[in-house]
């Protein structure tokens, strides 16, 4: 934040020592205003003002750049917030020369008072420090690091999103300690995100961030992340756009995307100088197919018809995780469902209730039980049973089940007893 003090720095007349005293004894707050603003006023006469009742004059004084360091460190506990603005302003603004104009001792109270500013009850103050700082080089790392862990993301945004100072190792370990709404939405658009990073947010559950991760251009994303985000995004159309204008994707990818997102989209994907002849072609079936019969067949069918079906591909060897994961793209949830009762060898309207429960155990036991693995599940809780993406429960870190064998088989005979009453 700009103080309006800052118009008037090479403005005002030059002052001599003499002149300052006089203008220090002055009952006008303009007289005194003069002092607060000069370049020309020695240290002392600046560390006087500091105490001044008037507090336009301590935002003057705030803002001034000759203001010796130990003012600065009573400016920074002013009663006034818009002292404290000013000041943080400034103080942002001067941190990375600091060490250049400073010696220990006063790079010490620089310091100090920059933390004290950080500390500061009021949000906008340390807004002003974040905004302030958010794009500069040279910053204290630690500083730089308090900024962005503030619990008000307004503070916490503008350095996740621009700072250079912060490290992928920060990055990560913000990302992963149950951070604040909005946190991952700020570091997806950074400049140049690291494959790393991208791996986190794409897979995480904050829808929004992995639609900002998906629109930045610039953002390093590996074809394995953007296969998971694929298993996922049809059933969140904002990701659909980003996903088909990635500026590099691979010819499954395309065929993937063409299988569940509108036609206008499809067109857009027969635009891309990259394609391949055999994926254009297929394109082009995709659109015929979808002008003909424009609504997928998800749940027009009767159950009984989806398991007779599922029968004879589970017969075929035909019923595996990625033939399952090519029908959820179609949208065809209900022949899903029926497959799992099938591979499960469970009742389909008991499938049929615990996916309607919405429970993630429930979910997670279901697919455990038809034989498939952990990262199916994760796609059944959210595409199947409705999961809300806060409560999807994880793999373990060796990509397994995160419950036990005895408590999916609970979950299993919990249902089935749930149908019995």
């Amino acid at each position: 934040m700009k103080s309006w003090f800052l118009g008037l720095l090479g403005k005002a007349a030059p002052l001599d020592y003499d002149q300052s005293k006089e203008l220090l004894q002055s009952q006008l707050p303009k007289d005194r205003l003069k002092v607060a603003t000069s370049q020309d006023a020695k240290p002392e006469v600046l560390y006087f003002l500091a105490n001044d009742p008037e507090p336009k004059i301590r935002r003057a004084v705030a803002s001034n750049d000759k203001t010796p360091v130990h003012a600065d460190l009573i400016l920074a506990r002013d009663s006034d917030d818009t002292v404290r603005m000013d000041l943080a302003a400034k103080i942002a603004r001067l941190a990375p020369t600091v060490h250049e104009r400073h010696g220990d001792k006063l790079k010490q109270l620089t310091y100090e008072a920059l933390e004290t500013l950080i500390e500061d009850q009021t949000v906008r103050v340390r807004q002003i420090l974040s905004e302030t700082v958010k794009g500069m080089g040279g910053v204290p790392h630690e500083i730089v690091l308090r900024l962005a862990r503030d619990p008000e993301l307004v503070v916490a945004g503008p350095v996740l999103q621009y700072s250079p100072v912060l490290t992928d190792d920060d990055l990560a370990d913000i990302l992963r300690q149950l951070p604040i709404p909005g946190t991952a939405t700020a570091i997806a658009q950074r400049v140049d995100l690291s494959p790393d990073l991208a791996h986190i947010i794409g897979t995480g559950d904050e829808i929004d961030a992995v639609t900002a991760l998906l629109k930045n251009k610039s953002a390093q994303i590996r074809e394995e992340t953007l296969d998971l985000v694929l298993l996922r995004a049809p059933q969140y159309p904002a990701w659909h756009r980003p996903l088909v204008d990635r500026p590099r994707l691979s010819d499954q990818a395309i065929r993937n995307l063409a299988r569940f997102v509108a036609v206008d989209l499809i067109r857009r994907l027969q635009e891309r100088v990259d394609l391949k002849n055999e994926t254009a072609a297929a394109l082009e079936q995709a659109v015929l197919k979808r002008i003909d019969d424009p609504t997928p067949d998800a749940d027009n069918a009767p159950w009984e018809k989806f398991l007779d079906e599922a029968r004879q591909r589970f017969a075929e060897g035909k019923l595996d995780e990625n033939a399952l994961n090519a029908e959820l793209n179609d949208g065809r949830t209900g022949y899903v469902r029926a497959a799992l009762a099938v591979r499960a060898e469970l009742p389909y309207p008991l499938v049929e209730k615990i996916l309607n429960a919405q429970s993630p155990k429930g979910a997670v036991s279901l697919v455990w039980r038809a034989g498939l693995p952990m990262r199916f599940a994760l796609r059944a809780q959210t595409a199947l049973a409705r999961v809300p993406p806060l409560q999807v429960l994880k793999p373990t870190v060796a990509g397994d089940f995160p419950l036990t064998e005895e408590a999916m088989n609970w979950q299993i005979d919990f249902f089935l007893d749930m149908m019995a009453e």
